[in-house]
């Protein structure tokens, strides 16, 4: 009986180390609980959606998630109206409208939706290949994929690799998710399916 009680507990004690790690939505389709604004753009929910789109100033605007992640595997989907200029920022912090992290290009056709751009620091640590210009599906919703361990990033689009890289800073960073607006005016982006998995 004692033997059986063990191999049973083992069994669990092994299932609980292979059970994979479940996927959390950052938004919940009513309101902007668990982010915060930056800036005077516009962030609502219309219709279960999240929107961004320029407000009068026509500056830099972000939405970031309270809590940091350091490690995590994230999918969203997005769909560009207007100029649709925004991004996707890892391991960032924000004070007013000045970011320090690194974005996931998210830009009309031949801006290298997908590449890696560092504010306020080296600039394009990563872009596109040309013929990887074509994946993007303007005016259509577009699933891009985010994968960030220790030093290395990896990003999809639409299920195709973009990018694959190491980078030493980024390695040693942490900090919040974040939605970018582009200064400029006039952009307009919807966000559905925002699914992170910490690893």
């Amino acid at each position: 009986m004692k033997k059986i009680f063990l191999s049973f507990f083992v069994i669990i004690l092994l299932a609980g180390f292979t059970v994979p790690a479940k996927k959390q939505s950052l938004f919940n389709g009513k309101d902007l609980t668990g982010w915060k604004i930056y800036g005077t753009e516009k962030w609502f929910v219309e219709k279960g959606l999240l929107i961004c789109e320029s407000g009068p100033d026509k500056q830099y605007g972000y939405l970031a998630t309270d809590k940091f992640y350091k490690n995590f595997d994230l999918t969203l989907e997005f769909l560009q109206e207007a100029d649709g200029n925004s991004g996707v920022f890892f391991r960032s912090t924000i004070e007013g409208t000045k970011i320090a992290g690194w974005q996931c290009e998210v830009a009309p056709k031949g801006h290298d939706t997908g590449g890696i751009y560092e504010s306020y620091g080296r600039g394009w640590l990563i872009q596109i290949e040309e013929e990887k210009e074509n994946i993007l599906k303007p005016g259509e919703w577009n699933t891009l994929r985010i994968r960030v361990v220790g030093d290395k990033v990896q990003t999809w689009l639409n299920g195709q690799p973009m990018v694959d890289f190491s980078d030493e800073k980024i390695g040693q960073a942490n900090g919040s998710i974040a939605l970018q607006i582009h200064d400029g005016g006039g952009i307009r982006v919807k966000w559905r399916n925002l699914l992170i998995e910490e690893l």
